[in-house]
């Protein structure tokens, strides 16, 4: 009988062997899913993407591993980065203005992440001053940490981006810093990078804030309009680290500002690297 069952368990195939299999076939497919975006991007130079692995990798996998999706984001992504000299141009981490708003924390990312597996930033809405801070300034300095953070944490970022945008002290000088043209561009700008935003929390907002949040909802999809939360205070993101300004157990919101305004002076060069790459645009 023992013998007989040591036969049956001869033939059948190792479960953890069959695994291994499996994924050796989805890590081949995805090399070679990869490979094909790089000769896509050799073929169409004027994109003049990044051709990493990783980079290309990354975008594939926020695409759900859609190949035609991938190719369609990256052209999106690249003709922003060219498009938009105002944030993606000249992004030296030591430049005053620059220095000024990471001083100030006007966008800082969470340790770790929310119970969902989501990565989680806050953008702090009204912690610039609207008479000697531009409002692309501000957001070149967002994009500039938005950009470090996707090298540091990619698979937190390939979540989902939980974005708390924290309103407290906003003046009117603020709403007026926001034309509709600068409202499409940062609404666009969103849909461009490859992390999908999964939540927009506005929180300490005033009485008034949805009629300057209409016109944000003009210039959004469906979708994003959907995952849109107002609060007048406090935040419903569970996330061990949030920052003690949010009711959290984290650092402070100057704390936070203090550790990636260091980030980004330790990586200058990887600023330089990344102006390498948008698409040629015809002038």
């Amino acid at each position: 009988m023992d013998s007989h069952e040591n036969s049956i368990d001869a033939d059948l195939p190792d479960f953890n062997v069959l695994l291994e299999n499996e994924d050796d076939l989805i890590e081949k497919k995805e090399q070679l899913q990869v490979q094909e975006l790089s000769d896509w991007l050799d073929a169409n130079p004027h994109i003049n993407g990044c051709k990493a692995y990783d980079s290309l990798h990354f975008f594939l996998r926020t695409c759900k591993f859609d190949v035609e999706r991938t190719k369609s984001k990256l052209k999106t992504f690249y003709q922003m980065r060219a498009e938009r000299t105002e944030w993606f141009d000249n992004c030296d981490p030591m430049l005053p203005e620059i220095q000024e708003l990471l001083t100030l924390g006007v966008f800082l990312p969470v340790d770790g992440v929310d119970e969902q597996q989501r990565k989680v930033v806050i953008i702090r809405t009204a912690a610039h001053d609207p008479k000697r801070h531009s409002q692309n300034n501000v957001f070149k300095t967002s994009k500039m940490i938005l950009d470090l953070l996707l090298k540091f944490e990619p698979d937190n970022c390939a979540r989902g981006i939980v974005a708390i945008m924290d309103m407290q002290g906003v003046q009117l000088g603020h709403a007026l810093q926001l034309n509709p043209k600068l409202i499409k561009r940062s609404v666009e700008s969103w849909t461009a990078y490859p992390c999908q935003p999964k939540l927009l929390e506005f929180t300490n907002a005033p009485r008034h804030v949805n009629l300057f949040l209409n016109t944000f909802r003009v210039f959004m999809t469906t979708k994003i309009r959907s995952r849109v939360v107002v609060r007048r205070e406090g935040t419903m993101v569970k996330c061990k680290q949030l920052p003690k300004n949010l009711g959290g157990q984290g650092p402070t919101y100057k704390e936070l500002a203090m550790k990636w305004k260091r980030l980004l002076e330790q990586n200058a060069d990887f600023y330089v690297e990344q102006g390498k790459y948008k698409s040629l645009v015809k002038r």
